[in-house]
C-alpha cells in the first residue's frame, strides 16, 4: 500500500502491550525543536513523535501537490472480480507527488476508494 501526505513523512511506532504496531502520517514540525508532529486522537492535539516510547523511525511518504481528473481511464485487473473473474474499475482521479509520480486513484461500485498501482492494465479513454 502506497502512503500519501502533505509533509512527505511518516512516523512509525512498534507498539506496546495497549497498542498496536502503527503508521501515522506526519502533520507537521516543531518549529522551535524541529520535532515531527502528529495527531493524538486521545488527546485531540498534535504532539511530538518523541513523546510515544513506542516510536521507532520516520520514514518518507509520497507528498501529494494535486490531484486531476481519472479522464475516463479505467483499471483493469485479469483475476480480482468475484471466483477470480475479470475486474475493471473506473479511475477517479490521479494523485500528482511532488516527484511527478502519477497514481491512478479507483472507485468500487460500493464508493470504497483506493489506489490501483498493483492494475494489471491501465485502459486509456475510448480503448475497450
Amino acid at each position: 500500500m502506497r502512503y500519501f501526505n502533505q509533509t512527505g513523512w511518516l512516523a512509525i511506532f512498534n507498539g506496546t502491550e495497549s497498542m498496536i504496531g502503527r503508521t501515522v502520517a506526519v502533520e507537521a514540525w516543531d518549529e522551535a525543536t524541529g520535532t515531527a508532529l502528529v495527531v493524538d486522537p486521545q488527546r485531540g492535539a498534535l504532539l511530538p513523535v518523541t513523546d510515544y516510547p513506542d516510536f521507532s523511525h520516520l520514514e518518507r511518504a509520497d507528498q501529494v501537490v494535486a490531484a486531476i481528473p481519472g479522464g475516463g481511464w479505467r483499471a483493469y485487473w485479469k483475476d480480482e472480480g468475484p471466483d477470480k473473474t475479470p475486474l475493471t474499475e473506473q479511475v477517479l482521479a490521479w494523485l500528482i507527488t511532488a516527484k511527478g509520480r502519477a497514481t491512478p486513484i479507483t472507485v468500487d461500485t460500493t464508493g470504497y476508494v483506493d489506489d490501483a498501482e498493483d492494475a494489471d492494465r491501465l485502459i486509456p479513454p475510448g480503448e475497450d
